[in-house]
């Protein structure tokens, strides 16, 4: 396959979902991915290996805009982050489509409707398999289609949590995931989330999407590829090729159409590294980039961990994560603008807790972690220009610029209300930082208007016809839900415009 007609950077949800959408077109589709497959090993449900060792961490390291390097939490293996997801496959909520006033500033509107997306979202939760019910959540959007499969059922200390926060008259509801609960369970009683899939339990991009691609004979997946460049053609209007590194070995391909789906950072940092011509506000500030927007209006969700303790009760739960409560996310309860959503974390031990506070003594972090239920605050980051991912020579700088913080400070301060009239006399709370991947979007964002937009609603870049970005940069909104579902969703709507307006063609 010296030129295929396609090539995909990246095996993450959006690389692995377009191939898979791709798939039986006819085209030759090379897929480029700089990780290799995650191997079984003992590490994989070793929560000191994991939480404390860092064992899966990547070996590089990112900067801060002013200059102090940190160890980012992105992962590289086919599969990309979602090897390590919570599973959880969520729609956006079809508010989140429109313009939304917040307490930070005004969330933006997509370009096109909820209603328009909808069938995208019912065809990649069937292509994820997610477990899930309609019904409980009074902010569910419509659903052409019902969830194939039923819920991961609560185990009882879930199922008293439930009925406590019911009690309160709230609305708990089961999380959209896409776990198999049996097979994961066999295969090691732990929970899944941050955990590594090796196996089959949980639906991520390799386990779904990209088997399902690569039973086409004409899509091929490439390891170990490091992209370092893409080739503008003398016209500046299309790509004419992709440099990359494998095992050392410098190589070239040029296809027809590239599909860029290195995630939310390495996507725009792949672009703004790519030589430019120097036409336009952008130019000679990378590719796809006539509107100076490549790298800005970088999103990742403020949040963060809540465990509500009950020294007199056990949390003898081995995975947790089932249930997720938004009756704050259009609203405060009051009257008042949106905070976010409530979703359990995946059960933690005394390692997962000792990554964070090194030096308090592990039994009583056992205790903690084994009389808490464990919970995930999650608000939207409003996008800003200043927010941003930026090239300095080889290194990658962050330049984050937090949002919106009153509505993570609402969102703590009603929840710790709420567990504290359910019964749990202890409720502690803390932020998540830059070291995680909460769900990092924005940087290539799709829209109407060229000048303040890369990608078109279609995620073709307006500067470059051939080119396309498709993982959770395009978002122009983080909403306060988890991306991949929608990512996923989008994949599987601009392989449908690919199929009909360029290989029919």
């Amino acid at each position: 396959m010296a030129n295929p007609d396609i090539v995909i950077i990246g095996s993450g949800i959006g690389g692995a979902t377009i191939a898979s959408g791709l798939a039986g077109s006819g085209a030759s589709i090379l897929m480029l991915e700089r990780g290799e497959p995650l191997p079984a090993t003992p590490h994989a449900r070793d929560t000191r290996s994991i939480f404390v060792d860092g064992h899966y961490r990547p070996k590089e390291m990112w900067r801060e805009a002013g200059g102090a390097a940190f160890n980012p939490g992105n992962y590289y293996y086919v599969g990309g982050n979602s090897k390590f997801y919570g599973a959880v496959l969520i729609r956006y909520r079809k508010e989140d489509f429109s313009a939304m006033e917040h307490y930070g500033g005004v969330s933006p509107a997509w370009p096109f409707s909820y209603d328009e997306f909808e069938p995208w979202y019912s065809r990649a939760e069937q292509l994820f398999r997610v477990r899930g019910t309609l019904g409980e959540d009074p902010t569910e959007p419509f659903h052409s289609i019902p969830y194939a499969f039923k819920p991961v059922p609560d185990e009882a200390p879930i199922a008293r949590a439930r009925a406590e926060l019911k009690g309160l008259g709230l609305h708990p509801a089961s999380l959209p995931l896409g776990v198999d609960i049996d097979t994961w369970l066999k295969e090691g009683r732990t929970g899944w989330d941050a955990f590594p899939n090796t196996g089959l339990g949980k639906m991520d991009a390799q386990t779904a999407p990209l088997a399902a691609a690569l039973g086409d004979s004409n899509i091929r997946l490439e390891t170990g590829c490091y992209v370092e460049y893409l080739e503008v053609a003398p016209d500046g209007k299309s790509i004419a090729a992709i440099h990359y590194r494998q095992n050392g070995e410098l190589k070239k391909v040029s296809p027809k159409l590239v599909i860029l789906s290195a995630g939310a950072v390495n996507s725009a940092v792949i672009l703004l590294r790519s030589p430019s011509p120097g036409n336009g506000k952008g130019g000679g500030k990378g590719l796809a980039n006539r509107s100076d927007q490549v790298g800005r209006n970088f999103m990742n969700h403020n949040s963060s961990a809540m465990l509500a303790i009950d020294p007199r009760r056990r949390n003898d739960a081995v995975y947790q994560k089932t249930l997720m409560l938004n009756d704050y996310y259009l609203s405060d309860g009051r009257g008042g603008k949106p905070l976010g959503n409530v979703q359990l974390l995946g059960k933690i031990d005394g390692n997962m807790l000792k990554a964070n506070v090194r030096t308090m003594p592990k039994f009583v972090l056992d205790f903690m972690a084994g009389h808490a239920v464990d919970w995930y605050l999650m608000c939207e980051d409003l996008p800003d220009p200043e927010s941003r991912i930026m090239v300095d020579g080889k290194d990658i700088v962050m330049q984050w610029r937090r949002s919106n913080m009153q509505s993570l400070d609402g969102l703590t301060k009603v929840m710790r209300e709420n567990f504290r009239a359910c019964g749990y006399p202890i409720v502690l709370s803390r932020p998540f930082d830059k070291r995680t991947p909460s769900h990092q979007c924005g940087t290539v964002r799709m829209g109407d208007d060229p000048a303040t937009a890369p990608l078109d609603p279609f995620c073709r870049s307006f500067d470059h016809r051939n080119l396309f970005v498709v993982d959770a940069s395009f978002l122009p909104n983080s909403a306060a839900v988890n991306p991949a579902l929608s990512v996923a969703a989008q994949a599987l709507r601009v392989a449908d415009h690919i199929r009909k307006m360029e290989l029919a063609a």
